[in-house]
């Protein structure tokens, strides 16, 4: 079962790593009020975690996933557990892509293993699965610092970036997608200042603003509905969001409202890129209308979380239990409203990205 820990994490991920036969991960449902690890023992406690947003975004989810098959395997190695273990993992969240992309490739790799060996075969493809996610990140970050370096317009003048949700690095096992040119930009010296929206109803943007307040970055928390203000008073540059699905043809699915910052970014003559890496791009599904759309609880909704008066954590109704919702997890935006795809080989245009996707892989598009 799924046990609290205050310890500290270390590992170059800082959201999850390996510990002897168990996971620790940062229980991102307490953010941004209270900073706590949890361990994963079992198969049960991974899909939880996924399930219930303990971990978020699509790169960390398929690390997390990939180190569910591992956790399963740990008392019974057969070809049943392991169907067994792709089975209920791969129910978690239906539209970030990285967790089916992460179990084919843990299946791929683990099918021709003897029972035996598999557990140890798990783990290591778990590690590398968590390691090459932190690369593409670093790589991302580069050719995100790029286009970046194109907006500067002026010495001392920051680059104003708006972002959507959270990818940065608690969606992922390094610096994140959309917020790794931020963190390149940093280190590189250029001024930069990110616009944080809210992202109503789970309040992501409130992870970032957590995460950017922790690492020293500029910011802004803004409501979401904002965004096409800052864009109308000049006071943005550029937008960059991540993906939890890119289609062949480019058009994108990421957290719900990724798709009114594009328009209003058309419609102001501004840049909007998507960070992701390519494991984020499925082939196999042709485009937007393909896409699976998560639909959640409509307490969500309803009900907002925060802290009382006196530090408590508290639910507050904002409307009544029997008001009907409709709570679409994602959106999509099409590949003709996106400048560009950032990924760990360049920037791609968006409906160049099922074909690059393909070259890459030694696949046909």
């Amino acid at each position: 079962m799924q046990t609290p820990s205050n310890a500290p994490v270390t590992d170059t991920c800082p959201t999850l790593r390996r510990e002897g036969d168990s996971v620790l991960i940062l229980d991102q449902t307490r953010l941004p009020h209270e900073e706590a690890f949890v361990r994963l023992a079992t198969l049960a406690d991974a899909a939880l975690a996924i399930r219930s947003m303990q971990v978020r975004g699509a790169p960390l989810i398929g690390a997390t996933a990939a180190y569910g098959v591992a956790l399963a395997l740990a008392s019974d190695a057969s070809d049943a557990a392991l169907a067994d273990a792709d089975a209920c993992l791969r129910t978690t969240r239906p539209t970030a892509v990285n967790l089916h992309w992460a179990l084919d490739r843990m299946g791929r790799k683990l099918a021709s293993v003897a029972p035996a060996d598999r557990r140890e075969a798990a783990w290591g493809e778990a590690d590398a699965i968590r390691r090459e996610d932190a690369d593409a990140n670093a790589a991302i970050g580069q050719h995100g610092l790029a286009l970046l370096n194109a907006l500067a317009a002026e010495p001392g003048r920051p680059v104003h970036v708006l972002t959507h949700c959270n990818a940065g690095w608690l969606a992922t096992c390094g610096h994140g997608t959309a917020l790794a040119p931020v963190y390149a930009a940093r280190a590189a010296g250029l001024p930069v200042h990110v616009w944080v929206s809210e992202t109503r109803p789970r309040n992501q943007g409130l992870l970032t603003a957590w995460e950017l307040r922790r690492d020293g970055i500029p910011h802004t928390l803004i409501a979401d509905n904002a965004a096409a203000w800052l864009m109308a008073e000049g006071r943005v540059d550029c937008v960059i969001v991540g993906a939890d699905r890119i289609a062949a043809n480019g058009d994108t699915a990421n957290k719900v409202g990724t798709c009114l910052k594009a328009l209003a970014a058309r419609a102001h003559a501004l840049p909007f890129y998507v960070a992701a890496p390519l494991s984020t791009v499925d082939r196999s599904c042709p485009n937007g209308r393909a896409i699976p759309i998560e639909a959640r609880d409509g307490d969500e909704i309803r009900r907002i979380g925060g802290l009382d008066d006196n530090g408590r954590p508290a639910f507050v109704h904002i409307a009544p239990p029997d008001s009907p919702v409709c709570n679409p997890a994602f959106d999509v935006t099409p590949a003709a409203l996106i400048d560009g795809i950032v990924t760990p080989v360049g920037v791609c245009a968006a409906h160049d990205i099922g074909r690059l996707a393909g070259s890459l892989s030694g696949d046909s598009p």
